[in-house]
């Protein structure tokens, strides 16, 4: 399966905070699929509060439509051809290439883990990095 990633580690910390990224980050991400592409966003924990932040930032960016629910605890795509498969955590240590997965999302689950470490594994973003999937 195709794997994009999407990291919002470098717009969150060079343009909005003005800042240099540091060599640890720590977040959450999300995984959307769309057909046979599965994307991975990652999102500093500075930067988006919540799994449903993510999402709703990915659409906008996309150009997808959505919206959240009544008690805007989750973003909801509208366009049905784009799946939210689930979230978590990360930590990423830049010079040690260690990325750690973890956790789950409230509002989306447990991301799918099956398959995901041979596939960031082959990432230009990971290359060399030691991945561990919780």
């Amino acid at each position: 399966m195709p794997t994009v990633l999407i990291d919002y580690t470098p717009f969150y910390y060079t343009f909005l905070a003005g800042a240099l990224e540091p060599t640890v980050v720590a977040g959450k991400f999300v995984q959307i699929k769309n057909g046979n592409t599965l994307y991975l966003v990652l999102s500093p924990k500075e930067f988006t509060k919540y799994h449903a932040n993510i999402v709703e930032r990915f659409c906008m960016d996309k150009g997808i439509e959505g919206r959240y629910d009544v008690k805007r605890e989750k973003f909801t795509i509208m366009d049905r051809s784009w799946q939210i498969v689930g979230g978590g955590k990360f930590e990423r240590d830049i010079n040690k290439k260690v990325i750690k997965l973890y956790d789950n999302s409230m509002a989306y689950g447990k991301f799918e883990a099956t398959g995901l470490n041979e596939m960031l594994g082959v990432l230009p973003e990971f290359s060399g990095y030691t991945i561990s999937i919780d």
